[in-house]
């Protein structure tokens, strides 16, 4: 791990369980709504083990960040510039889940000569959120967490099929987003469903970009993914049948082997 400043906040990023050396080739992943950067731990071990500087990085208000959440994906992609500056890194890979997807999309759009390669996971051009989603996460935070829980995962992975004894992949999701703080699944959610920049943004990306999703995923469909990844010039698509939307957890050598690739 290790504490950023920024805009006068500490800023928590995980690095894998290795020293961050920004004379490294880097890599910047990126969380979805209400979460923070523990979605990424098989991830970002597996990575500093191949000799990546990873910063799974708490965005501001999340995790053990400080700040406030920021209101939309405009506000989070120019703030990621601006992380990656402070962080010393004059180029790196951004891996983003669902929100942190669109992010980093938006990011690498706004502020190309920062990102050498894109990972989207878990993403869409546009990420409407319904309408009840967003009003439980204002009024009653349990409900919404158990739409995203019922919502977020596969059939197979609601009821089991953790490979790690004793865990479930639910109910871990569920405790996470019970951690956040009041109001910010709310304020993440909102700024979702008010980006609608991604197509324009895709045809901006000239880096390297794969676009992983899943065959299961009902937040966002691997239809949607696919139409993604056509829409970025030479960007490659791939679809792992039978997993939901929080691929990290349900297929995390397979995420791997895509953020790999940049």
């Amino acid at each position: 791990m290790t504490m950023f400043t920024l805009d006068g906040q500490q800023i928590f990023a995980a690095t894998g369980g290795a020293a961050f050396n920004p004379a490294l080739p880097a890599i910047v992943l990126v969380h979805g709504a209400g979460m923070d950067h523990s979605v990424w731990s098989l991830q970002s071990r597996a990575l500093a083990g191949r000799g990546r500087a990873v910063l799974a990085v708490d965005l501001p208000g999340h995790g053990s960040s400080g700040g406030d959440a920021l209101s939309s994906v405009e506000a989070i992609a120019a703030w990621l510039a601006r992380f990656i500056r402070t962080a010393g890194l004059a180029r790196t890979a951004v891996a983003g889940h669902s929100m942190g997807a669109v992010a980093a999309l938006a990011l690498a759009s706004g502020h190309p000569e920062l990102v050498s390669g894109l990972g989207l996971v878990g993403a869409a051009a546009a990420v409407p959120v319904h309408a009840d989603l967003i009003a439980a996460a204002a009024e009653d935070l349990p409900a919404a967490v158990a739409m995203i829980t019922a919502w977020g995962f596969s059939a197979a992975a609601a009821i089991g099929g953790n490979p790690s004894p004793g865990l479930w992949f639910a109910g871990g999701g569920k405790r996470l987003l019970e951690r956040s703080r009041p109001g910010v699944l709310h304020t993440d959610l909102a700024a979702c469903n008010a980006y609608t920049d991604g197509l324009a943004a895709a045809a901006r990306i000239r880096c390297p970009a794969v676009v992983v999703a899943g065959g299961a995923d009902r937040m966002t469909p691997a239809a949607t993914g696919v139409a993604l990844a056509d829409a970025i010039a030479g960007a490659r698509a791939v679809v792992l049948d039978g997993a939901g939307h929080m691929l990290m957890a349900e297929r995390p050598d397979a995420v791997l082997e895509a953020l790999l690739s940049l």
